[in-house]
């Protein structure tokens, strides 16, 4: 009995020791393989390693030629690199020189720049003012265009006037009895001349009476006749009807101011008449008449 548990003990451990013996056989047929994988992999990789030398040597026979084709270039350059370095020092030397004589020139430069920039700011500051004064002018001149305009349209108007006055001292005065120095003047409160309407208070007319023949001396009526460039009298509250014969034809007058003068040989006489309202601006005609006729008469103008 105890010799039969000891064969199936025996089996066992036999049994046992044939599969561990599979199993390490199994596991070195295994790693046989592996190895052998492993050495196919490290040939092809010896393989590729081995291109690579050669391709590496190829290069490094390469990179030797071209390091001794640098090698001369450098031996080369650093002979020019000397000559550049004297050829420098030496400019910069005279770069030195030309800074200083530049220097100087520029000071002076700079010098003269600030004067010509000092005229260039007075010139243009002219220029203004007499663009300013030259604006001025062109305004003052349109005026004084237009002033001149007016000036000769109211000369005009006045020379018209004095025309009027001659023909008509023609046609009516006496060639023996007519006034000479006949002057208007225009008055103030203050007696003051002025031209100007809205002060023109007095009107006073003067003239000269010479060489008066004998037969037309004596007492005589002489009339004071206002009127504006229209022939239209001007407003008196008590206008004076008149008459005067001139060449056998009577004329009616309406005067302001009537008075009887002794007339003489020679003698200056006057009228004065008070306005009793203002006079318009413009151009006005101052006659003096007698019973025979015009005696004298004169343009006057107020502003």
């Amino acid at each position: 009995m105890k010799a039969k548990q000891g064969l199936t003990i025996l089996a066992v451990i036999l049994g046992l020791l044939l599969l561990l013996s599979g199993w390490w056989g199994y596991q070195q047929s295994k790693e046989r393989t592996n190895l052998l994988v492993q050495n196919e992999q490290m040939n092809a990789q010896l393989d590729g390693l081995e291109s690579l030398k050669g391709e590496l040597e190829q290069e490094i026979d390469s990179l030797a030629e071209a390091y001794e084709v640098l090698a001369s270039e450098n031996e080369t350059l650093q002979g020019s690199l000397t000559e550049a370095e004297d050829r420098a020092s030496t400019n910069a030397s005279a770069i030195r020189r030309l800074r200083g004589q530049n220097a100087a020139e520029l000071n002076n430069l700079r010098g003269e720049i600030q004067q010509l920039l000092a005229v260039k700011a007075e010139l243009e500051s002219n220029i203004d003012n007499l663009q300013l004064e030259n604006d001025s002018l062109r305004t003052r001149t349109g005026v004084l265009e237009q002033d001149l305009n007016v000036a000769r349209e109211e000369n005009s108007a006045l020379n018209n006037l004095n025309a009027a006055i001659q023909d008509e001292l023609k046609a009516l005065t006496l060639s023996n009895f007519k006034a000479s120095a006949f002057q208007v003047e225009l008055e103030r409160k203050s007696s003051k001349v002025t031209a100007k309407s809205r002060r023109a208070r007095r009107i006073r007319v003067t003239f000269d009476l010479t060489n008066v023949p004998e037969e037309l001396q004596g007492t005589r009526s002489l009339y004071l006749v206002i009127t504006d460039e229209t022939g239209t009298p001007i407003k008196t509250s008590n206008p004076i009807q008149a008459t005067a014969t001139v060449n056998g034809k009577k004329m009616e007058l309406i005067a302001v101011k009537a008075k009887d003068v002794n007339v003489e040989g020679n003698q200056r006489l006057s009228f004065t008449h008070d306005l009793e309202e203002k006079l318009r601006a413009g151009y006005y005609r101052a006659s003096v008449f007698t019973d025979i006729g015009l005696l004298g008469a004169t343009s006057f103008r107020l502003r």
